[in-house]
């Protein structure tokens, strides 16, 4: 008697044997994980309203109807889904069909020609050299938490450090005699930074004056800890630099990436290599760093037609303007 044939996986196993390739196999962070996690559930509820229980046998149809259907939704108030969150939810599904082909459990891929939502380009939104001077300097060094902010803060942007990258360092990660930072990257890459003399004095006044005052029996390695001693979390840090930018009086919204913005702007518009640049971020790719030269292009044009005296006024005027002074004088 042949043995019965075991029952296909659902959608739903399915997609919990990608997000577990992604986490074991790929070495995806934590977050990354949970952003596919949260793409993916709202895929597969899709899929099981349209009666698709195998994700194998989802077709083209099913996942272009997907793409408008989330386009179309709204997210309270009117607001719509943005171009950039319907591509990003679309990416997530494509990985996860490809797994499928890959694995042997689908013949093709249906997502490989649905079109991808036009995202327009934004550019990064830098703060000033002055701003961001305003805003490390904002903590001062009254207390153990005011060294402990400061410490983060100068830090950040002393590194380019994303929020993830932060509070995930521990206490041997930075290295005072080398000056520089060990930051754990997207898909668990590690890279070394270089960091500032700023950053490392404030990084010593806190190790040294806040750090045994904060640390309890649960601390652990972690660097920078919260009150009860445990390990600062990324909302943690996002209350302290909104404290910061309140205190400095910068009146816009700023937000941890925006210092990392500044970082690699500041970098540019210093001289540095746009490669370089790009090795400090733990970029991939060469194109994600590049969109900061267009930044300062942005902002070298401003200069440019603000201060020079002979690029805001058109030829023409200034010939009437001079033909008007000419006119007015005696030809005695």
């Amino acid at each position: 008697m042949a043995p019965a044939r075991r029952s296909r996986d659902t959608v739903d196993d399915q997609a919990r044997r990608f997000l577990d390739h992604l986490a074991v196999e790929r070495g995806l962070s934590r977050n990354t994980v949970d952003a596919y996690r949260r793409d993916l559930a709202k895929y597969v509820a899709y899929l099981h309203e349209q009666g698709v229980v195998d994700g194998a046998k989802a077709s083209e149809t099913n996942i272009a109807r997907y793409v408008e259907w989330l386009s179309s939704r709204n997210l309270g108030e009117g607001r719509r889904y943005r171009a950039s969150s319907v591509a990003r939810a679309l990416a997530a599904v494509r990985m996860f069909h490809r797994f499928l082909l890959r694995e042997g459990e689908a013949a093709s891929d249906p997502a490989a020609a649905v079109v991808r939502p036009k995202v327009p380009r934004s550019l990064p939104r830098p703060l000033s050299i002055d701003q961001v001077e305003a805003i490390l300097l904002a903590p001062g060094d009254a207390d153990p938490v005011a060294l402990r902010d400061s410490a983060i803060l100068e830090t950040m942007y002393g590194a380019g450090l994303r929020i993830s990258e932060l509070v995930g360092l521990d206490v041997d990660d930075i290295d005072a005699e080398d000056g520089s930072v060990r930051a754990m990257g997207k898909g668990s890459k590690e890279r070394i930074v270089p960091v500032g003399s700023y950053a490392l004095a404030a990084v010593d006044a806190y190790l040294t004056r806040a750090r045994p005052m904060l640390a309890r029996a649960r601390s652990g390695p972690a660097m920078f800890l919260n009150q009860r001693g445990g390990r600062l979390t990324r909302q943690g840090v996002s209350n302290i630099l909104q404290s910061a930018v309140r205190r400095a009086g910068v009146r816009k919204r700023v937000t941890p990436h925006m210092l990392r913005h500044s970082f690699a702007t500041h970098l540019l518009e210093g001289g540095a290599d746009v490669r370089v640049v790009q090795e400090l971020l733990g970029h991939a790719s060469l194109s994600s760093t590049q969109i900061y030269t267009l930044v300062t292009s942005d902002r070298l044009r401003e200069e440019y037609f603000t201060a020079h005296p002979r690029a805001r006024r058109s030829p023409e005027r200034e010939h009437a303007a001079k033909a008007g002074t000419s006119g007015g004088r005696s030809r005695g």
